[in-house]
């Protein structure tokens, strides 16, 4: 009885060692470098020759059973312009990269971009983005000056008028660029009333001498002040600036 027990307990032992070497074995065979890797995705700016050539390194050396997905997932998520990736194998040597790009709303501090979060990324070799507004302040504003940007073009709506630059300075004052011509100086507080006041000073006869005016001040608590191009100095108008 025992030499029988024995016998069977030896051929269990066998049995399960038989196939851990061919599960092995089996590994190995389907553990192969990774051959090939498909792009896919609504991709606007960016060509699949730039993504190829950014994702090369993170696949060479790589097996096709063996590669860390989340790993890839990372690499391709750090690519200019990716905004997010799924990474998935492929039999019987390939992987498929889906990728979603950036959107990008606006120019940011003129080398980077932002997306519709207010989120900056880095424009890359890409350059021909459209006609973007060209946004500007201090470090994580940039959901801040978006916002401020949206508002203020519906402010300025009834003008029919074009926001084409808005910067945010590091003390918080505004100032805007409209229809890639003059800038407006708004400060850093009471920017509802000396947008209206520019308004009305706009619809009121200033919009016939747009092509003249190098920029406004409107830090002023009852006017405002017009600077045209020839002129050394602005026109007041109002009393004395204010911050």
């Amino acid at each position: 009885m025992a030499s029988s027990t024995s016998n069977r307990l030896l051929g269990l032992i066998l049995i399960v060692a038989l196939l851990g070497a061919g599960g092995r074995t089996l590994w190995l065979w389907l553990d192969t470098p990774i051959e090939r890797v498909s792009i896919r995705g609504d991709l606007n700016h960016v060509s699949a020759r730039y993504l190829q050539q950014r994702l090369t390194p993170l696949i060479q050396g790589q097996t096709w059973l063996s590669v860390d997905l989340d790993r890839m997932r990372q690499g391709a998520r750090a690519i200019p312009w990716i905004r997010d990736a799924k990474v998935t194998r492929r039999w019987p040597d390939a992987l498929t990269f889906e990728l979603y790009e950036q959107r990008p709303v606006a120019w940011w501090n003129d080398d980077s971009l932002l997306n519709s979060e207010g989120e900056p990324f880095r424009a890359g070799p890409i350059k021909q983005v459209g006609e973007l507004p060209n946004l500007a302040g201090p470090q994580g504003s940039g959901p801040e000056v978006l916002a401020w940007l949206d508002q203020l073009r519906q402010k300025l709506a009834p003008l029919d008028v074009r926001v084409t630059q808005l910067r945010l300075e590091a003390r918080g004052a505004w100032r805007f660029q409209l229809n890639d011509s003059f800038w407006v100086m708004v400060g850093r507080t009471n920017s509802d009333d000396r947008l209206k006041r520019f308004m009305t000073a706009w619809q009121r006869g200033l919009s016939e001498r747009a092509g003249d005016l190098r920029y406004l001040d409107l830090r002023y608590p009852n006017g405002l002040a017009v600077a045209w191009h020839g002129q050394s100095a602005p026109v007041e108008d109002g009393d004395n600036s204010e911050q």
